[in-house]
């Protein structure tokens, strides 16, 4: 595949993500200011049951679209009618078992939240299969558009809501309003319409492939909602709340840069999976590159994690900080994950990605099961020591399939691990100063920038030199 597209749509997708993540950013903002941390928790106790589900909207097969090779319009629009079926079908099962959900966390107020939020099921089926043709024809110019209309669109909504005192609503409709107009965006943006075919044939075998990967998701998404059910049973909904907001600003830069790479990064190894030598070439480079932009970002995370939520989300929401160190420090291994999982699903290997989630999860839930009497932050302490397991495991198979052992993938990322960890040190005295929040975020970052920069020009990273020569290629293009 020419580096040129794959370049211009990873910068599209990024763009795409830095834009709906700064708006989101804003209005989350905005709400946390507006609206008590037990809000958040009945939406977090939601949707732990709408995500599980939601697994089934792609059922593995947008990735099969993706992957295979000579996919036409029957392929897609049998994945189409199928996804629709699908999620008419999990939608009607949400809305009967809305009740018991409800009585099961013993607030009856529930069951017309869930109903509503449901309906996130039926428009991500519409969506499904336009995603997987944009990502198959690399078109990510696509998702640019449609996201950062349906993120605008809802951030007003969702305010104007909460300031109309409508609680848990502001936070459901903008949910709802913003997959809802980012889908029609894409409708329309998008040429690719289903036509009036269908093929029992093609879909068993897109299944074939895609089955495995669905599993895998569902495992996967279980798992990591597992905690969040647990403590939203077990414990308070402002401990959830507190436990879920520390992953918010993590979140929106691994969201931003690794869901970037992921994206452009699978179609474009898809194409080239009969190539094992650029397939893992291709995956050398996500994990150098990514590694590079995220572990200073992680680190500077933890560093500022105090003032940042102090003046952005108000003292109410502190409790939240450790929570936050704790997923600075899992999401900063994000890539190696990324890249190695894809690079798997690439060459078809679809049989080992799922055995590979097998084995992370039944460690993990061991660790869960071990830390629940010892209250959610031990829970979350459990999250380092599966994060550190599972990159040995992801990265193992692909020391036989691509000759990339996990030893190699850690030399590639040791020049930036290590100019971050000593930006950390040296920036996290400033705060032993006592000056005030602001004035200690602002030499923070500038301090932080300069000598994670500085560094990179004096002991010459490749990586820069790299992301550097991406950003000129991009411009000049333009």
């Amino acid at each position: 595949m020419d580096s040129r597209k794959i370049i211009s749509n990873l910068i599209w997708r990024f763009c795409e993500r830095i834009g709906a993540q700064g708006v989101s950013m804003i209005v989350s903002i905005v709400l946390a200011r507006l609206l008590a941390p037990s809000v958040y928790g009945t939406v977090a106790l939601i949707t732990v049951f709408t995500t599980l589900l939601q697994v089934f909207v792609d059922s593995g097969l947008g990735s099969a679209l993706v992957q295979k090779k000579d996919a036409d319009d029957l392929d897609f629009s049998t994945v189409f009618y199928f996804n629709l079926l699908m999620c008419s079908v999990l939608y009607l099962v949400m809305f009967f078992a809305a009740p018991f959900i409800a009585a099961f966390y013993e607030s009856p107020e529930l069951t017309p939240v869930i109903r509503v939020v449901s309906l996130i099921l039926i428009i991500s089926g519409v969506r499904n299969v336009q995603q997987s043709y944009v990502s198959k024809q690399m078109a990510f110019k696509r998702f640019f558009y449609a996201t950062i209309s349906g993120t605008i669109v809802s951030g007003v909504v969702g305010i104007a809501m909460a300031y109309g005192g409508y609680g848990v609503w502001a936070l459901v409709a903008q949910m709802l309003v913003n997959l809802a107009v980012g889908t029609v965006v894409l409708w329309f943006t998008v040429k690719w319409r289903p036509k009036f075919m269908f093929s029992f044939s093609r879909l068993k075998k897109l299944f074939s492939y895609g089955w495995k990967l669905l599993v895998s998701s569902l495992i996967n998404t279980a798992y990591n909602d597992l905690r969040k059910m647990i403590i939203g049973k077990v414990y308070t909904k402002d401990d959830l709340a507190f436990y879920e907001r520390g992953s918010q600003f993590p979140s929106v830069a691994v969201t931003n840069i690794n869901a970037s790479i992921d994206s452009v990064l699978f179609p474009a190894m898809s194409a080239s999976q009969d190539d094992k030598n650029a397939v893992k070439t291709m995956t050398r480079r996500a994990i150098k590159t990514s590694t590079y932009i995220l572990f200073p970002v992680m680190i500077g995370l933890g560093v500022c994690a105090k003032p940042i939520v102090s003046l952005v989300l108000t003292d109410k929401w502190l409790p939240c900080v450790p929570f936050m160190y704790i997923y600075c420090f899992t999401y900063a291994f994000q890539p190696i994950h990324t890249a190695n999982l894809n690079a798997i699903k690439a060459i078809g290997r679809s049989d080992m990605f799922l055995k590979l989630e097998i084995i992370k999860k039944i460690l993990g839930l061991a660790v869960i099961l071990i830390t629940i009497p010892y209250g959610v932050m031990t829970m979350a302490y459990g999250m380092i020591i599966t994060s550190v397991a599972s990159q040995i495991i992801n990265s193992w198979p692909n020391k036989k399939l691509l000759d990339y052992s996990y030893l190699e993938q850690l030399k590639d990322m040791l020049p930036s691990m290590g100019l971050s960890i000593l930006m950390g040190v040296i920036v996290s005295l400033v705060g032993l100063l006592g000056l005030g929040n602001i004035l200690t975020l602002v030499i923070q970052v500038v301090l932080g920038v300069g000598i994670y920069l500085g560094g990179s020009i004096l002991f010459r990273l490749e990586c820069f030199e790299y992301v550097i020569g991406l950003i000129k290629k991009f411009l000049h293009k333009r």
